[in-house]
């Protein structure tokens, strides 16, 4: 789910006073490219991304690069503009991440939190779901990585995956978890999708919050935190697609026709650019990672 409003509402909310503070946190980054097919009618068409997973003392965080990357940008950007006292589109400085949803994985129990953005709110759910892992002899280096096959399935789909005991941490990419040292690379058997390991730092003065999210929380988008279930999440995932300004309907109507942003853009063409670039968006992005799940709502709708 892409975060749009982010870039469109900037002009609203770049007077406010988004601090960083100094963080004695340390975390290592690791860092994966991801390549997947995003459509499910045209499964040959493969995009890159790189995503990171960040690991502290108690917990790991798994999310797209680009949410953390551009935030030194983004800081200059706004400074600039608060001391100018004047607005800038940065839709064209700024990119937004193809994927927005953030994966926390509790150390040590393991257990996962997953959190995406529907609309305005940040909705999150708890997976309890474990790996029934199988280990095998096989073993293959990759990159600079001794490491050892593993196949489980999960979401409705199979995955192969090769981890290393070389860097001890039972961990991996999004939710994978629970071999005996880090997963390098996992791929399902028809390459929807598939991580590999591209290399590694130290974080230091590390912050688990974005510059970008801490001014978007400002602003009003994912300051609603909401945990449901599973289930309520899908349906929530679901009706998001089908009507992606459902929620917010009744407040959009209530903006003054001849409203406008501060580059004289009418607020009414804005809004209806916006919500047909989400509507494009969910239709170009609709091969989930996970199937089941979102086959088991629609069966019960």
């Amino acid at each position: 789910m892409k975060k749009l409003f982010s870039v469109l509402f900037i002009a609203l909310f770049v007077f406010s006073n988004a601090q960083d503070k100094d963080s004695k946190e340390t975390a290592n980054r690791f860092f994966y490219e991801l390549t997947y097919s995003p459509n499910k009618d045209s499964l040959d068409k493969r995009n890159k991304e790189m995503m990171i997973l960040d690991i502290t003392k108690d917990k790991s965080i798994y999310r797209d690069y680009l949410a953390v990357s551009q935030d030194s940008i983004l800081k200059l950007e706004v400074e600039a503009m608060q001391k100018a006292g004047t607005y800038k589109d940065l839709s064209k400085s700024i990119k937004q991440p193809k994927f927005s949803h953030v994966i926390t994985k509790s150390y040590p129990s393991m257990d996962v939190s997953y959190a995406d953005y529907i609309l305005q709110d940040k909705v999150s759910y708890k997976d309890e779901k474990s790996f029934d892992w199988k280990i095998s002899a096989d073993k293959a280096k990759i990159g600079e990585y001794n490491t050892q096959k593993a196949t489980t399935t999960f979401g409705g789909r199979s995955w192969i995956a090769w981890f290393t005991t070389d860097i001890p941490f039972q961990d991996g990419p999004y939710k994978f978890k629970g071999l005996p040292g880090l997963i390098v690379k996992v791929e399902d058997d028809t390459k929807n999708y598939s991580w590999e390991l591209k290399g590694n730092k130290k974080i230091t003065n590390y912050d688990p919050e974005s510059y970008s999210e801490k001014l978007m929380k400002q602003f009003g988008q994912g300051k609603n935190s909401l945990e449901v279930s599973r289930e309520k999440f899908e349906k929530m995932y679901a009706a998001y697609k089908k009507d992606p300004f459902g929620s917010i309907r009744t407040q959009l109507s209530q903006i003054p026709a001849d409203a406008k942003m501060p580059d004289g853009t009418p607020m009414s063409q804005m809004m209806k650019e916006a919500e047909e670039r989400m509507k494009k968006y969910l239709s170009e992005n609709n091969n989930s990672i996970e199937l089941i799940p979102v086959k088991e709502i629609e069966k019960k709708k």
